[in-house]
């Protein structure tokens, strides 16, 4: 049976368009059942609706605190009993109850080697910086903002002409490789969390995860 998710979305929805077309390509057997955004503009809505895919617009704006806001949208969340929620592009901080309902089956992705850069503006930080690399991660959902556990990491080189836009770039194409793995992974059974650690094939993962290789989307 295919693994049943909802995806929650801000903006573009690049990371949406890959678990789409990674499904509709045979690679990923999941059943989106919903996105939902919290910007009505968000042009992932239109990535979905092409893709025949329920959505939903719930703005923040419409709720007098983040504890209704959040209340709201497991409601609607919890309409298509997923089996796991994916985080792909969402820009909210959520509540620990939010966290919490879905612990072990909300994921997300942030661009950074965490536990290197949480929060935002990751790719300008890490040239002010100096860093000779930087990447993305898969990670668990916990209370704590980009604190939950790794799953899988992809690195790539910082070179002396990138700015923000250039470095970004090279991220996203990582992000749309270890993304769909990861939740494939997930889907299989082989990846669970068990309230401290990600563990992959009963193997518990270290803080930085699995580091990402091309040969990995074979297996």
């Amino acid at each position: 049976m295919s693994l049943s998710v909802v995806i929650l979305i801000s903006g573009s929805g690049s990371n949406l368009q890959a678990f789409i077309d990674q499904h509709q390509a045979g690679k990923l057997d999941i059943d989106i059942k919903a996105v939902i955004s919290n910007k009505a503009e968000a042009f992932g809505l239109e990535r979905a609706r092409r893709a025949l895919i329920p959505t939903h617009a719930l703005s923040h704006k419409d709720y007098d605190s983040r504890e209704a806001f959040d209340t709201e949208m497991m409601s609607t969340i919890d309409q298509y009993q997923p089996d796991l929620v994916i985080l792909a592009g969402f820009m909210r901080i959520l509540t620990p109850e939010f966290t919490h309902h879905y612990q072990g089956r909300l994921v997300n992705i942030h661009p950074s080697l965490l536990p290197k850069y949480k929060g935002l503006n990751t790719h300008q930080r890490a040239i002010d910086a100096g860093e000779c690399e930087h990447g993305v991660s898969v990670h668990f959902v916990s209370a704590e903002l980009d604190a939950g556990a790794v799953i899988i990491q992809a690195s790539v080189p910082i070179s002396p002409e990138d700015n923000a836009d250039t470095l970004a770039a090279k991220v996203h194409q990582q992000e749309h490789l270890i993304y769909p793995l990861a939740v494939k992974w997930f889907s299989e059974g082989r990846l669970r969390f068990d309230g401290t650690h990600a563990i992959l094939d009963d193997h518990i993962l270290g803080e930085s995860g699995i580091n990402f290789e091309p040969n990995l989307l074979m297996k």
